[in-house]
């Protein structure tokens, strides 16, 4: 089970855009095997970091509004709020330490 929060089309704004943290949102699919490989890396990642960001995911096949405002074209997409805006786009499933480069100025 995840540790990654579940956000929805209906809570997506209250929940990342209006956050007081930064919020990266990963966008993934049931069916996406790398999105797979990647969620237990992002719940590593949620764990040890809990104090600077937060980690939540976002269906895209149950929620086609939100992934079709923001552009998903593929999965999966990990976007990076801050203040209501997106600061950072990584796109694909990647290693935990390349994961952690690529949020390096979010983590520290």
């Amino acid at each position: 089970m995840s540790v990654a929060k579940t956000v929805t089309d209906a809570t997506f704004e209250a929940e990342v855009l209006n956050s007081d943290k930064t919020v990266l949102v990963d966008f993934w699919a049931e069916w996406c095997g790398p999105c797979r490989m990647v969620s237990p890396i992002l719940d590593q990642i949620a764990a040890e970091h809990s104090e600077k960001i937060q980690i939540v995911k976002l269906n895209v096949d149950e929620n086609p509004a939100t992934a079709m405002k923001y552009q998903i074209t593929s999965i999966p997409a990990m976007k990076v709020y801050q203040g209501g805006n997106v600061v950072k786009t990584v796109i694909g499933a990647k290693p935990k330490p390349a994961l952690e480069q690529d949020l390096a100025e979010y983590l520290a």
